[in-house]
């Protein structure tokens, strides 16, 4: 009972290639690409546009030298 052996993995596989069928596997993982995709987009826009109601300063640093 500890681990499976190939033939229960096997097995699994066929019953899902039998459910979801060959074509509908890959269209699938596509779409979860695609998903993944439009999520970094729309992760990376937000970064790029300030918020609204927040005010961008700039803080300049001068340095002081002692000599």
């Amino acid at each position: 009972m500890g681990s499976f052996s190939i033939w229960h993995w096997l097995i699994v596989l066929v019953v899902v290639l039998l459910l979801f069928g060959r074509g509908k596997i890959p269209e699938l993982m596509g779409d979860v690409a695609k998903g993944i995709k439009n999520f970094k987009k729309g992760m990376n826009d937000d970064d790029a546009t300030p918020q609204a109601g927040v005010d961008a300063k700039t803080v300049e640093h001068k340095s002081d030298e002692v000599r």
